[in-house]
């Protein structure tokens, strides 16, 4: 008996040991025992000691846009408009490669910086002369309506008004040295002489008495005739006076002159024929503003140029 109880004393411990050993194993406590998998989440945990690493997206962009050349420009962007010079310019726009629309627009190439002035410059150095006239054509009917009204016109002297020149032998038509070309070859060869009248009719074909002095024709132009009669020397300008192949009177035509340019704008004297200081003021202005050489006398370009030629 005593034997059998051992053997079932053996037995049941052998059958705990079997039981005990199936049963699983008791982990170790966290703090004893962490794999690696466990310590990763606690490194990325924000605290107090990890506050450097956020800054790991910024690797990932070029190392050139984080140096100190790229961040000076930004700091300057409100000065860039205003470069001390086409060099410095071109330095600061290519060191900006992420700048905004707004600092893109205000750098400008030296080329636009120059172009500026340039256009606003070229505006003023045109402008005419007289801006009410704007350098505008004559209406063609108006003039030849003009010419009609003036064909019987004939000059009176007034020497109040309009003060004669007197003879000078050494006179030249001022600053007709200047005037270059074929057309204003007689300006610039004329000198006053003083002839009688069979010199004068023994030369020429024409003479007449125009507004108180004679003048005789000569291929296209009418000039003074000094001396041709001393009692009629009343000459409101010394000078050729360009009429045309059709050899109208000199009056004639300075009426149909000064008549047109009345209506321009250009002339704010009377219609009378004469020469006179206000005549050829306006001839100047109306010269200038059409490109013309201004030589206050009625010449060839002008004449063509009011559709009279």
């Amino acid at each position: 008996m005593k034997k059998f109880t051992n053997l079932l004393i053996v037995c049941s411990l052998a059958l705990a040991g079997a039981v005990m050993a199936q049963q699983p194993q008791p982990e170790e406590s966290p703090s004893k025992k962490q794999s690696p998998e466990k310590k990763h989440p606690a490194e990325v945990r924000p605290g107090p000691t990890h506050a450097p690493k956020p800054q790991a997206p910024a690797v990932k962009e070029p190392a050139a846009t984080h140096t100190p050349a790229v961040t000076k420009p930004e700091k300057k962007a409100p000065s860039i408009p205003k470069p001390a010079s086409p060099a410095n310019t071109e330095t600061k726009a290519s060191a900006q490669p992420a700048a905004t629309p707004a600092a893109a627009k205000a750098i400008a190439t030296p080329a636009a910086v120059s172009a500026a002035p340039s256009v606003s410059q070229t505006s003023q150095t045109k402008a005419p002369v007289n801006p009410a006239a704007a350098a505008k054509k004559p209406d063609p009917q108006q003039v030849q309506q003009i010419k009609a009204q003036h064909e019987n016109f004939h000059a009176q002297p007034k020497p109040e008004q309009v003060p004669a020149v007197t003879f000078n032998a050494s006179y030249r038509v001022q600053g007709s040295e200047q005037w270059q070309g074929p057309q204003y070859e007689v300006y610039r060869a004329y000198h006053p002489e003083r002839h009688d009248q069979g010199w004068y009719r023994s030369h020429y074909n024409r003479v007449e008495l125009v507004g108180g002095g004679y003048y005789y024709w000569n291929n296209g132009y009418w000039y003074p005739a000094w001396g041709y009669s001393p009692a009629a020397e009343y000459y409101a300008y010394d000078a050729p006076i360009y009429v045309g192949h059709r050899a109208e009177p000199p009056d004639k035509v300075i009426a149909d002159v000064q008549a047109v340019l009345q209506q321009m704008g250009y002339y704010k004297g009377e219609v009378d024929g004469l020469l006179g200081p206000l005549t050829r003021e306006a001839l100047t202005a109306y010269q200038a503003d059409q490109g013309l050489v201004a030589t206050a006398v009625i010449d060839e370009p002008t004449l063509d140029s009011l559709g009279m030629g």
